[in-house]
């Protein structure tokens, strides 16, 4: 069975969508076949990894509202072990859609229940809001991955995003955990990045990661190319950077062992470049 973890913040602006395709794209590198599951509907996930939102006709929200097998709508990707179960605006009309059913918040469990098995890690990319849809991915996860940035007003919003997360365990998914905060969008340069930091880990200690996504013009770049990061540019701070988070979380979930051979390509390529630059 596969480990799921949405990337929930209600706040927009935060790297959530961001780190949502390049952690995936990075668990797959690794040799864990992921899945990354847009559940936004601006389909952000979407297009970042290589796919037109107006021409997916079988999206997650098929999967949820029309009962669609959600193996009809899984594509694959450009990266190895990568696929994508795509979103478009529709997915805008689901909360209305679902609001008066008896299960409303366990939509989007039944349909991650039918193909987990097919599949080590599941990321889902929630909204910048915390209605029913992002429920729906919470009361599926096993646990959620909070991207807070390294900037002014980082911890606003975040109490209720925690109190929301609380709700969850106790009414709806007991089992739900909390991944990690991880600290995104870092300039090491600017006093209130590093201010923001030390705030950060003294309020939730042992829960931050200890990646840190840094500011990186590549990772601007990689969505307009409807690429990952690791496919637009390997050698770059960004990619290692969430090679690392992948790295932390697989450690933190007893799944790191010997480097895969992939892994060892990887890496060889990686210094290869920043050689060659």
């Amino acid at each position: 069975m596969a480990k799921v973890i949405s990337i929930a913040n209600q706040k927009g602006g935060v790297g959530k969508t961001t780190s949502a395709i390049n952690l995936a794209a990075s668990l797959a590198v690794l040799e864990y076949k992921t899945l990354l599951i847009d559940a936004d509907p601006q389909a952000n996930s979407t297009s970042g990894v290589g796919f037109d939102p107006r021409k997916i006709t079988n999206s997650i929200y098929e999967c949820i509202i029309n009962d669609l097998d959600p193996s009809k709508a899984i594509q694959e990707t450009q990266t190895p072990n990568l696929f994508l179960l795509p979103a478009h605006i529709d997915l805008v009309g689901a909360e209305i859609e679902m609001i008066n059913l008896s299960n409303r918040e366990y939509m989007m469990k039944q349909v991650i229940d039918k193909i987990s098995a097919d599949f080590e890690f599941v990321i889902i990319d929630c909204s910048p809001s915390l209605g029913l849809v992002t429920i729906n991915a919470l009361t599926a996860s096993d646990s959620v991955i909070i991207p807070v940035q390294c900037e002014y007003f980082a911890l606003e919003g975040l109490g209720k995003l925690l109190n929301t997360i609380n709700i969850v365990q106790s009414r709806l998914n007991p089992n739900l955990g909390i991944e990690g905060i991880l600290l995104t969008m870092y300039d090491s340069r600017l006093r209130l990045s590093n201010q923001v930091v030390e705030e950060v880990k003294t309020h939730f200690q042992n829960m931050v990661f200890s990646t840190i996504i840094q500011r990186n013009t590549k990772l601007g770049e990689a969505p307009s190319f409807g690429e990952t990061i690791i496919m637009h540019d390997a050698s770059s701070k960004g990619a290692i950077n969430y090679l690392n988070l992948a790295r932390e979380i697989l450690q933190k979930n007893n799944l790191a062992g010997v480097p895969t051979q992939r892994e060892k390509l990887f890496k060889a390529e990686e210094t290869k470049k920043i050689k060659m630059n």
